[in-house]
């Protein structure tokens, strides 16, 4: 096997790197990474240069890549490194530039060593190893594999690798027929809280409607991203991402993007961009222009929720962070991630952190269980494992 680094994904063709097992993914889809790049929002100004690992065999016959970005920040990975990059700096280091392994700026669990064959855990070695070397001979001082599944969590161990926990708040679709189904698993007074919350919205005269990618125009565009840059600018902060891309995927893969438009008095006051595969809703950005009580609630949760429940989909992912979703019926699920650390002594300092971390993660997952809003007569009383 040889390897290869690409400066764009355009640079291996769409066909081949979406036949790659797994290669089919939503967020690593090749037309989703080309939108980021045709767009602009992975470029070298923006501190995420496309440097993608591709493995071929002596006929150049593509057998393994892993979608990948060269670092000088640690912004839009929502794998929070910031204190090892002081630690670095203290030492009178460098940790920029580094190698990061995700789909930019979405927090979502998915694949990252992608093969030719399913099933093939040689392969996906192969792959952790060549990142390895790949990292050396650029000498970073770090590559990070970012929301990595169950299968690349299995080919990314030491030694080479320190894995990472996390915990996210995900929905998960027990056969619900409707809404109102998945509230009649919750206790009495949380279920009283959850269409409390519903009817406010309804009784303020908020209507919703919603779109598929195909389906806005782009003036309904410029409407929805302008609330969710909104949001953003809230924070002080830039959009991660840009009109550009939204219009772009949205004509790549019309189908994996869904948007919902509160309304009030037929004009647009809020909206939540999601995005879907054939099994899973992603929530990721929301903004609004009006204040209505439990209108954030129900945009960016109950109506994804209901959304799924309609079109049977398996799982909601809405996003990090926000425990706010517990009681809305948003289960703790283990994120994870693996790191290479090439100096070995601050990778022994930070393994023991990553040790301290993961028993307080796994405590703090067991005291949010404890909220969870359902009655123990029903499924959800077992703890849910990573996806």
């Amino acid at each position: 096997m040889a390897a290869r680094v690409l400066a764009s994904i355009e640079d291996v063709p769409a066909a081949r790197w979406n036949a790659l097992n797994r290669g089919s993914h939503l967020f690593v889809r090749h037309e989703f990474l080309a939108a980021l790049e045709r767009a602009s929002c992975v470029a070298k100004r923006s501190g995420w240069t496309p440097s993608h690992l591709l493995l071929e065999n002596e006929r150049g016959e593509l057998e393994g890549a892993v979608p990948l970005y060269r670092k000088t920040h640690s912004w839009g990975e929502f794998v929070f490194d910031w204190r090892w990059a002081r630690a670095w700096a203290h030492a009178g280091l460098h940790y920029y530039p580094k190698l990061v392994s995700m789909t930019p700026f979405t927090p979502a669990t998915g694949p990252r060593l992608l093969t030719l064959s399913a099933g093939d855990s040689a392969a996906r070695t192969r792959l952790a190893e060549a990142l390895v070397d790949f990292a050396r001979s650029e000498g970073v001082s770090s590559a990070h594999v970012l929301f990595i599944d169950d299968e690349d969590r299995a080919a990314l161990t030491a030694p080479h690798y320190l894995l990472r926990n996390d915990c996210q708040f995900h929905w998960r679709n027990q056969g619900y027929g409707t809404f109102e189904d998945f509230l009649a698993t919750f206790r009495a007074e949380k279920r009283k809280k959850a269409l409390r919350e519903r009817r406010r919205v309804r009784e303020a005269g908020v209507e919703f409607d919603t779109y598929s990618g195909g389906e806005l125009d782009p003036s309904l565009w410029r409407t929805v991203f302008a609330f969710s840059a909104a949001t953003f600018a809230a924070h002080g902060q830039e959009h991660y991402l840009n009109r550009a891309f939204f219009t772009a995927i949205s004509a790549a893969m019309p189908e994996a993007v869904m948007v919902k438009v509160a309304r009030y008095r037929r004009q647009p006051i809020a909206a939540a961009i999601f995005f879907r595969s054939p099994d899973t809703l992603y929530g990721r950005y929301w903004g609004a222009a009006a204040n209505f009580h439990s209108l954030h609630f129900e945009t960016c949760y109950y109506q994804g929720v209901e959304y799924c429940i309609e079109h049977g989909l398996r799982r909601f992912e809405p996003g990090t962070q926000g425990e706010h979703k517990v009681p809305r019926g948003f289960e703790p699920t283990a994120t994870w991630s693996a790191h290479f650390i090439a100096d070995p002594h601050f990778a022994r300092a930070i393994e023991a952190y990553l040790a301290k971390e993961r028993e307080g993660v796994d405590q703090y997952m067991r005291e949010v269980r404890a909220h969870l809003p359902f009655r123990r007569d029903s499924e959800h009383h077992e703890p849910m494992e990573a996806p």
